[in-house]
Parts: C-alpha cells; sequence; structure tokens
C-alpha cells in the first residue's frame, strides 16, 4: 500500500511499538494496515458423503468449487451458509474449517471449509451466479478441478485430511 486509502497522500513508514515498520500518513496522522478482501470456499459432499459438488462460473468451462466474498459485519461461518443457500439453494448440515490462502490476484484472504448439505437436488441452483453445478466422485473431482488453482489446492488438501479420518472429520454441526 502506498497511498493513505483516506485521504490518498503518499504513505511513509514509521516505526510503531511492537509492530515495527509500519505505513503512516502524515495527513492523518494515523498509522494504515493492509485492506483486503475475504471470501470463503466450499469442498461440497452430498449428504452420503461419496460426492463433490463443482461448479462452472462466468462462462469458463473451468470446475472450480462453491464460494463467495464475506460482507461486512458477517463472519466466515455465516457466509459460508449463506453463499451455499444463495448459489446452491441448499441448507449446510455439517462444516469443518480446513485452512486459508491468501490469493493475490483478488487481493482476498480466503478460507476453506468443507461441508455437508441436505440434498444432491440442483433444481434451485442460481442461474444468474453459476453456469453449471454437477457432482463428481472424489477421483472425478480431482481429475475434473481447474489445474493449478486455488480450487484444486483446497481440494487436495481436503481430499489428503479426510481420507485419514472421515468417520470423526466432521465436527462441528449448524
Amino acid at each position: 500500500m502506498k497511498y493513505c486509502y483516506e485521504c490518498g497522500e503518499k504513505l511513509h513508514m514509521k516505526e510503531l511499538e511492537h509492530e515495527g515498520m509500519v505505513p503512516f500518513c502524515e495527513a492523518c496522522r494515523a498509522y494504515r494496515f493492509p485492506i483486503f478482501s475475504t471470501a470463503i470456499s466450499m469442498v461440497t459432499l452430498n449428504p452420503k458423503r461419496d460426492k463433490i459438488l463443482m461448479i462452472q462460473q462466468y462462462g469458463k468451462p473451468n470446475n472450480i468449487l462453491v464460494a463467495g466474498y464475506v460482507n461486512k459485519e458477517e463472519c466466515a461461518e455465516d457466509a459460508m451458509i449463506r453463499e451455499m443457500q444463495e448459489e446452491i439453494g441448499r441448507k449446510v448440515l455439517e462444516y469443518r474449517f480446513l485452512r486459508s490462502e491468501y490469493f493475490p490476484k483478488t487481493n482476498t484472504l480466503i478460507f476453506n471449509f468443507a461441508v455437508v448439505i441436505d440434498s444432491e437436488c440442483l433444481e434451485n441452483v442460481s442461474t444468474w451466479e453459476v453456469d453449471r453445478a454437477a457432482w463428481f466422485t472424489f477421483d472425478e473431482a480431482k481429475a475434473s478441478v481447474k489445474p493449478a488453482s486455488l480450487a484444486q489446492r483446497f481440494l487436495l488438501n481436503f481430499l489428503s485430511v479426510y481420507e485419514r479420518d472421515a468417520e470423526h472429520f466432521f465436527i462441528r454441526h449448524c
């Protein structure tokens, strides 16, 4: 960050006790910490936990995970539940936080969850946000997810963790 997000003045690095060097705006007399977007991503399982839902969006043929931005004053868990309802028209029954990753292309910190939804039914999928939604076996999902993508990294991480102890994987219930 080179300029103050309040007044537009050029920022200068200044020592802040217990924080080190932090961008500082002389005009506002304030330290300016980084600002970034926050989003969630979901590895979505059917109720039997043997298939993974992937979607395509924005006219692209890539299979990716259901995801969305966290709104102001919303926690990641609430965003996860809302996005599943908005995009897929389904309820989250169980979930588990897996990991987060910063995505520099969109300046976004993304929290990845694994979720179990209430049905395989895709009748209520948003045609405004989703071009295509389909269920895949675990092996099909691995082979079909967009290569070298954040979705692929999240999916492969989920599979490595889930395969170690599927029975005790989901520890939270909605």
